[in-house]
Order: structure tokens, then sequence, then C-alpha cells
């Protein structure tokens, strides 16, 4: 009697045929398919993990699983690569975990009840169905991000969530712990390594899909705005400073001929003397206000405020005194703490607690800034940067100047923004790297709460 062989090593054959399987179906995504290593899980998952290099693996739930339908495995390893090139475990870093995790289950699982490849395919479950309906109702795409804000407006009850996570469940995130990681180098090489795939699966995709109805578009659109580009804040930020005078020497002003000239006919009478003032671009007064209900995450706002004092931090911006406005704000104004300095800036964000919780309202934000316009608290307002996610009711009128509003992926469809709002999507990666190149640069140096 031949031999019984160990769970481990079966579990290991089982994820190489899925693996082949997926390739040969799935060809545009053969790099990101054989880009993690197999190690048996025994002391860390009862499932699948992966930490984005190596994919720990449970034998017997492979074999329970392959024993009831082969197609459970092939969507169990999709599923796993699918949440590393989306980096779902990178952008986990100032989420609520278990809602981050569930997001990040039910997206990746609309993606694989979406295509039409045989070795993918499942009965689909009314409940998964109606759930992706009402999350299409609010945006264009199902990526995470979009899923997670709506979750956090949900405010679901322990059970309705249990429920959802048994829906979606395939894979353990234990390792998903980017703040605990040792090596932050490390991790954000790992994070560009997955984005490259991305991009190149990305491209294979766009050719392989071309006039194909695969239902790959998923994928594809899921991709497009995970690998979408970054925005300079800082150079954003930088069209709300106001023109005005200066005390220093305005070298492009000035003429060093005449100068000399008059130096060398006259003995020590220069005929022109340099300008003892230029005109130079500098932010005095500022609103920034923040959107305090339950979409907006504390840990976002501090890194949002972390990089605009960055920003205004510099001496080419930011003048010595200034009147800085910060507002917070769900439906109705919860604060309005009023910054003259840098010192009074870097104190507020050391204390900073968020205040509200409620629905989204932009509206009482603009009619405190329109009574303070009115009692003279502004001498030079040349903007308002508003921290949301662009879900709420907008003024009806133009304000006297203009408005951003700072936004973390892409609004849903059904989101009307005011044609004169300023609309800048600043992606979490791209915000979390503008607080990071600050802190390398010295600008954000002895902050605590970093």
């Amino acid at each position: 009697m031949a031999e019984a062989r160990p769970l481990h090593a079966i579990g290991q054959d089982i994820l190489f045929a899925a693996r082949s399987e997926l390739y040969l179906n799935l060809p545009y995504l053969d790099a990101a398919l054989c880009a993690l290593r197999f190690a048996p899980g025994d002391n860390v998952t009862a499932s699948l993990a992966t930490d984005g290099e190596t994919l720990y693996y449970s034998g017997a739930y492979l074999a329970d699983r392959y024993l009831r339908s082969r197609t459970l495995t092939n969507r169990a390893y999709l599923h796993v690569i699918l949440h590393c090139m989306l980096r779902h475990l990178a952008k986990k870093r100032g989420r609520v975990p278990a809602l981050w995790d569930l997001a990040c289950d039910a997206a990746v699982e609309s993606i694989l009840d979406g295509l039409d490849y045989p070795c993918l395919q499942q009965n689909g479950s009314p409940k998964r169905q109606k759930f992706y309906g009402e999350c299409l109702r609010g945006m264009p795409v199902l990526t995470a991000e979009g899923i997670y804000r709506r979750l956090l407006r949900l405010r679901l009850s322990e059970y309705e969530r249990a429920q959802l996570e048994t829906c979606f469940f395939v894979d353990d995130h234990g390792l998903w712990s980017p703040e605990e990681r040792e090596n932050r180098e490390q991790s954000e090489r790992q994070d560009e390594h997955w984005q490259s795939l991305a991009e190149k699966a990305q491209t294979g995709m766009e050719t392989v899909l071309a006039g194909q109805a695969s239902g790959g578009e998923a994928v594809l659109e899921q991709l497009r705005v995970a690998n979408r580009d970054d925005v300079d804040y800082r150079a954003f930020l930088r069209r709300f400073a106001a023109p005005r005078e200066i005390m220093a020497v305005d070298g492009d002003a000035f003429d060093y001929i005449y100068y000399n000239y008059g130096l060398q006919v006259y003995g020590n009478l220069p005929l022109i003397e340099p300008p003892e003032t230029r005109e130079d671009r500098r932010i005095e007064d500022f609103v920034i206000a923040v959107d305090t209900s339950m979409s907006t995450s504390g840990e976002l706002v501090r890194q949002f405020l972390a990089c605009t004092y960055a920003i205004l931090r510099s001496t080419e911006t930011f003048t010595r005194r200034v009147h800085i406005r910060i507002l917070q704000c769900d439906d109705r104004l919860r604060s309005d703490t009023v910054i003259h300095d840098l010192g009074e800036l870097r104190g507020y964000m050391e204390n900073f607690t968020l205040a509200g919780g409620s629905a989204t309202d932009f509206r009482p934000v603009f009619a405190h800034v329109a009574q303070l316009q009115k009692e003279g608290a502004f001498t030079a307002l040349r903007g308002l940067v508003y921290f949301t996610d662009g879900m709420g009711f907008y003024p009806a009128k133009r304000p006297p100047y203009e408005t951003a509003f700072v936004l973390l992926e892409e609004p849903p469809l059904s989101v009307r923004m005011p044609p004169w709002a300023i609309r800048l999507v600043l992606a979490e990666p791209g915000l979390e790297r503008a607080v990071s190149q600050a802190v390398d640069a010295g600008e954000l140096d002895e902050m605590p709460w970093l």
C-alpha cells in the first residue's frame, strides 16, 4: 500500500495546477501569476495568506476546495494575486482593518464573478449580486476604496458585517500589516514591484481584450484606477498664493550695466540702485476645510494636514504671520481654529482630533467664510481647500475665491460637482508619498504623530 502524501505537498501541487490553468486562460497575467513563492502555512493561516512576497497555504484547505470544484482553487489563487496587483496590502494603512478587508474581498470577487472563463465560473450568489448592484449605484467602478467608503457610511452592525464577510471570504489578511513592517524601504519596493506588474498586465489586457466579451474589462478598469498617476499636491497648493512685495533685492529688475557704468565714470556714484523690494507670491489668508463625516478617516485627515503643513512651511510660499482658518464640518460646522504662525499650526496637528461623524453638507463652511469676509477677517483670501470624498450638498453660487475639493478617489457618477469647483484627485499612495518626502526633507522633523 502506497504511503499517503503529506497535505502540504498536495497543496503545493494544487497551487501549481491552478497557476498553470490560469496562465493558459489569462496569459496577460503571466508575470503576476508567478510573482509569489509558495510556503506551507501551518503556523500562519488556516486558508491562504500572503505578505506580498510569499503565498502561505493550508494543504487541508486547498484539498477541500479542490475536491468540491477545481474552479474554487483557481479562483482562490487569482483572488490572492489580484489583491497584490491592486495593492490592497499597502493601502490598508490608516483604515479600519475589518472594513478594509471586507471591501478588498468584495472588490476582487466582483472581478472574478465577471470573468467569462470556464476555469473561474461558479454559480452566482444572489446576495453578492445584490451587494454589487447597490454599490454600483454610487460608483462607476467597484474598487476597494469605493466599497470601503460605502461600508463606512452604512454603519453595519457586527452581525451584518459578519454576514458579508462570510459571503466574500477566501483568504486570510493577517499578514497585511504595513505599519508593523520594520523595513519601510523594502515595503515600498514591494509595492512598486506590484505596481509595475499591474501596469504590464494593463497593457497586455488592453491589447488582448479589445473586442472580446470575456468580462476582463472589470479587471482592466480596476487596474486603471490603481495605476493612476499621483498628483503633485505641492505644486497645486502654491496656486493659492497671493502676490505681495517683500523686502529683498530683485535681481531680475536690476540693470548691472548702468550700475557699473556710474561707478567707473563718476567714481563711487552708481546711476541706478538695486530695487529694495520685489514681488513674490505668498500665502497669507487661507482656509482649510475638513469633511468630518463617517466617510473620512482621522488618520487620512492627519496625513493631509501634515502634507499641507510641509508645503506652507517652505520659505517660498509661507509668510511668518498668516491668517489660516481650519474648519471641521459634517452637516454643520463643528470647529473653527485660527492659525497665525507655523508654531500654532504645528501645535494644532499634534493635538488634532476629528469632530463630527454625521452626513456631509459643504454649505455651512461657505456660509461661515462669507460671514468672516463680511466682518473683515481676511485681507487677501485667495482660496479654500476642502478635504472630502466629494459626496455632499454643494453651494448654489460660486464664492468670490477659488475653491478646490481634494479627493482620495474619483467620486461616483451620481455626484454633480459645480463647474466652478476645482477637483483634485489625490490618491492615498500619493498622499503618503508626499508626507514621506516631507519627512525625509526635514520639513516634518520631530513630529510625534507621524
